[in-house]
């Protein structure tokens, strides 16, 4: 099967305005899943898609496995304000990096959202994040919830329960 460009492809609207409610997204998710009634439009299983949003949270306390370079730094800095308000492009790719991004490895459902829900519980706390976004550099914590929010969205409107 050949992979789908996820810049076209069929995504649901999403916007969650707290992790309480990106909670409840992904317990009905699962639910949809068990029920075989989650439908997929993009690449990646649902499990993929939680232990994905799970890895790039952590990497704001664990550190990042990357370097941006100053002008693409730059331009991307530009965009914060956009994309904490309207969300985040789709088929983003980073350059060099086999699949395009980290933390894609094929887990079960289960075990991405045990990964996924740790991390939320460890955004929501009043732990400091010591590492800067190497796109974003420093953010505040309100931030960084929102742009992990945004990064939800943008995958989890790749799948649509029924």
């Amino acid at each position: 099967m050949s992979a789908i460009d996820t810049s076209k492809a069929e995504r649901r609207k999403l916007r969650f305005d707290s992790i309480d409610e990106l909670q409840a997204e992904i317990d009905r998710l699962i639910a949809a899943e068990r029920a075989g009634t989650l439908r997929r439009t993009g690449n990646w299983t649902l499990g993929q898609i939680f232990g994905h949003l799970a890895t790039w949270l952590n990497y704001a306390y664990e550190g990042y496995p990357m370097k941006v370079p100053f002008f693409i730094r730059w331009l991307i800095r530009m965009k914060l304000k956009s994309y904490l308000r309207d969300g985040m492009p789709a088929g983003v790719r980073i350059p060099k990096v086999e699949a395009g991004t980290y933390g894609v490895e094929p887990l079960e459902t289960d075990e991405g959202a045990r990964r996924f829900r740790k991390a939320l519980l460890r955004l929501k706390s009043d732990e400091p994040a010591p590492y800067d976004s190497p796109a974003f550099g420093r953010l505040n914590r309100d931030q960084r919830i929102a742009l992990n929010l945004r990064h939800a969205e943008l995958h989890l409107g790749f799948v649509h329960p029924s």
